[in-house]
């Protein structure tokens, strides 16, 4: 007999909440330049004094995210309504040694953070001596691994509790045949977290451990983006001491992630210019501004993408989690969509932009349609066509 084919494999679940609605926060020691930062990022005004704390509530806000597809379609359609996808953003207070114990408001910080879905870690290189440091010189890298042990430690004592909860409860003549997946699951989780001291994330987790580890959303489960905030003179010219030393302690401890220098100063300094003025001097000094490379790194770290609508009335992206299948991004317009799927007509951008029209990319054969299996890309162009049950099978493009 011919051996059996093995099934394919679909695409393993994501660890983390499941939705569009996701958070990046913004995290580290108190005065790295996190406000600031959050600031310029959002145009907003959160308080940025020079102490410890000054940020107790979670400041939130979106910012759109920078896409030349998106600009480019709204320059073809010059339409009424224009949507961008956005990225959700939390400046959370000042982490300190000692907060998973609550030393410096650190029970109320760390809940902020288990409420986000990704982390950028923002790390100070700068001396100014106006800012001061709560460890007093500046070393970014022991910086860190404060940060790091705190939220692994915060991790051990939640999950220590579950583990001693559901052992509890299967020595006492529980349905053991139940419980047991969920302890075998928490009681690896502990052995990372606990005697292997790594964040959850750089485990190889199954299928069934994954759906317990989204029932307890841990902190060091989420992505981390690594961002190195520079003095503007060093952000110009491109060097700092701690540059490599930081990258190789990421690469070390964090295999993977990404880290972004940048400076927040400088960033402050062009929100204030005029935009004239900000291209001039953007010219003169040979650097650009990191922010719209940041915002695309966070929104991908959310393991979020969108397709786009695009008409004479609007051009909109839509967000979705990576992996979703054209009915279910067809429900992110309208739930009807969603149940009444017929098909969704795809056209990839890159062929809407060589071929110049719906008509164009048609007759190059590239329009596609395509069925309720078909997971849809990142900047796809689609119209659905649904059965409405009221003699509707389609519906007008967005």
């Amino acid at each position: 007999m011919p051996p059996k084919k093995k099934e394919e494999e679909g695409p393993r679940p994501l660890i983390g909440r499941v939705g569009t609605n996701l958070k990046m926060g913004i995290v580290g020691l108190p005065n790295v330049g996190k406000s600031t930062f959050f600031n310029v990022m959002t145009k907003s005004q959160a308080a940025a004094e020079n102490f410890p704390f000054c940020t107790i509530d979670p400041n939130e806000s979106r910012v759109p995210v920078p896409d030349e597809r998106f600009d480019y379609l709204c320059k073809v359609f010059q339409p009424a309504s224009r949507m961008p996808a956005f990225l959700n953003v939390v400046d959370i207070a000042g982490l300190v040694k000692g907060a998973h114990e609550g030393q410096g408001l650190g029970n109320a910080f760390l809940s902020h953070i288990k409420a986000c879905d990704s982390l950028f870690h923002l790390v100070r290189t700068f001396d100014d001596e106006d800012i001061t440091h709560v460890e007093g010189a500046i070393d970014p890298v022991r910086d860190l691994e404060i940060i790091q042990e705190e939220l692994r430690l915060k991790d051990l004592e939640y999950i220590q509790k579950i583990h001693d909860g559901l052992d509890k409860l299967a020595g006492r003549g529980g349905d053991n045949k139940k419980l047991k997946p969920e302890l075998d699951a928490v009681a690896k989780i502990l052995s990372i977290v606990a005697d292997d001291k790594k964040p959850v994330r750089f485990g190889d987790w199954k299928e069934h451990e994954i759906e317990v580890l989204n029932k307890h959303m841990l902190i060091t489960a989420k992505p981390v983006v690594y961002l190195v905030n520079l003095s503007e003179s060093d952000y110009i010219r491109k060097k700092n001491k701690w540059l490599p030393k930081i990258k190789e302690w990421v690469d070390k401890n964090d295999p993977g992630a990404t880290m972004v220098p940048l400076s927040a100063a400088f960033e402050l300094k062009l929100m204030d210019m005029p935009e004239d003025e900000r291209e001039k001097y953007l010219t003169e000094v040979g650097v650009r501004s990191a922010l719209e490379k940041i915002i695309v790194i966070g929104y991908k770290a959310l393991q979020l993408i969108y397709f786009f609508t695009a008409g004479e009335d609007e051009v909109k992206a839509w967000t979705i989690q990576k992996g979703m299948k054209a009915p279910q991004a067809a429900g992110k317009i309208h739930t009807d969509f969603e149940k009444g799927f017929i098909m969704a007509e795809v056209m990839k951008f890159d062929d809407f932009k060589e071929h110049g029209s719906e008509n164009a990319v048609k007759a190059a054969g590239k329009y596609r349609q395509q069925g309720k299996t078909y997971v849809v890309d990142d900047g796809d162009i689609i119209f659905f066509k649904f059965n409405a049950g009221a003699g509707l099978t389609a519906e007008k493009k967005k």
